[in-house]
């Protein structure tokens, strides 16, 4: 795989995620992840714990209070629900990435695009089984980030899930500012244009601090 410009320390991981997969991955204090959009308007639903406290994890409120908005973009910090940093967006090259959009089921598939749909495999049995592996299960699940997704707000506070904003190699740089693990469902979603209509893989690239 071709080097990752912009990134200062050495590279400990690098790994492609395949179209509709799930990835999970512990990250140290310091550690950068970088997730890259390979193909473009690839949505990339995202979940992270405390690696030491299972009962801390990513809290979508208290990010959007503590930041005042709900797009997530550079300089933004990830708060748990302990109120203390998780990760920082230490950079990236896409406009703004999404807080409220939610995570796919079985069951919403159902409802938003009908019964023929109930089959189809989401992003929450992907989290279910990324949290398996550290014995976690449903009742852990909260609001998740959603990288490179476009949900935008009308006036009248209307969502809507359009049309992506990203473009093939762009991507969102995360700095962990506590030991943690994150959960990743690479969406496998083709009933609305959150990832074109076509899932495609997502390339996770974790680095050491820099030096100096």
């Amino acid at each position: 795989m071709s080097p990752a410009p912009g990134l200062s320390g050495p590279v400990i991981h690098d790994e492609v995620v395949p179209a509709r997969a799930p990835w999970t991955h512990a990250l140290a204090r310091g550690e950068t992840l970088r997730i890259v959009d390979l193909e473009g308007n690839q949505a990339v639903d995202f979940l992270m714990y405390a690696a030491h406290d299972d009962a801390e994890r990513y809290s979508a409120q208290d990010t959007v209070a503590a930041q005042g908005n709900l797009f997530l973009r550079t300089g933004a910090v990830l708060l748990s629900n302990e109120g203390r940093p998780m990760m920082t967006v230490t950079d990236t090259n896409v406009a703004y990435h999404d807080t409220i959009g939610g995570a796919c089921s079985c069951e919403s598939n159902t409802l938003r695009y009908g019964h023929h749909t109930k089959s189809q495999h989401a992003c929450v049995e992907n989290f279910l089984q990324g949290n398996a592996r550290y014995l976690r299960n449903k009742r852990d699940m909260v609001s998740n980030i959603n990288w490179f997704m476009n949900v935008p707000v009308e006036a009248d506070g209307a969502l809507g899930i359009v049309d992506g904003i990203s473009a093939p190699g762009l991507y969102v740089d995360l700095r962990a500012e506590m030991d943690l693990v994150v959960v990743v469902s690479n969406c496998p979603q083709v009933n609305n244009p959150c990832n074109g209509f076509n899932p495609t893989p997502v390339r996770m690239i974790i680095t050491a601090p820099g030096v100096g």
